[in-house]
């Protein structure tokens, strides 16, 4: 089975990973048909009959043995990120402003009602859904001026996920294919 893994945080200030290192570590754990994807942190492999779990769990700790650099990883297989790419909520920006649109993964469903909270408080454009185990934000006006993201990291949203702009994950689930 094929998948694609997404490392958070890579590629951001001092925690650098070449895309050459990543497809040689998935290489060196014995993985075949190996991809990078972009140059943050997404690489696609064919991985037989592994589990998500086994997978995360192993594909960090061949990082962290090999770079030192201890990151958390995503992994999904293509009939669970088409199912993401099919629920999306927000198919209209998906289409005008792919790259405003995040997917953000997460090992368990985050908690809607205390996004809903922290929207309830919240004054910029911003919109949130939670869809299975991902969360789906609608950025306008973008990410680098947003105050959304301080506000979840004030509420403790923003732990144990990684996000990818639409464009990436369509590039993930093409890859897949």
């Amino acid at each position: 089975m094929k998948w694609a893994a997404m490392l958070r945080g890579i590629n951001l200030g001092k925690r650098q990973l070449k895309s050459v290192e990543l497809k040689a570590v998935v290489e060196g754990m014995g993985f075949t048909e190996v991809k990078t994807i972009l140059a943050s942190g997404n690489v696609v492999f064919e991985a037989g009959d592994a589990r998500s779990e086994a997978l995360e769990r192993d594909l960090h700790a061949a990082l962290e043995k090999a770079t030192g650099l201890k990151s958390e990883v995503f992994v999904r297989n293509h009939a669970e990120l088409e199912k993401v790419v099919k629920a999306n909520p927000f198919p209209d920006e998906a289409r005008a402003r792919p790259s405003f649109l995040v997917v953000s993964f997460h090992r368990a469903a985050p908690d809607q009602a205390a996004i809903d909270k922290l929207l309830d408080s919240y004054e910029g454009p911003e919109r949130m859904k939670v869809v299975g185990r991902e969360l789906f934000t609608d950025f306008p006006d973008g990410q680098g001026r947003s105050q959304l993201i301080p506000a979840m990291q004030k509420a403790k949203l923003s732990q144990g996920n990684t996000g990818r702009n639409w464009n990436t994950v369509m590039k993930l689930l093409d890859a897949l294919g």
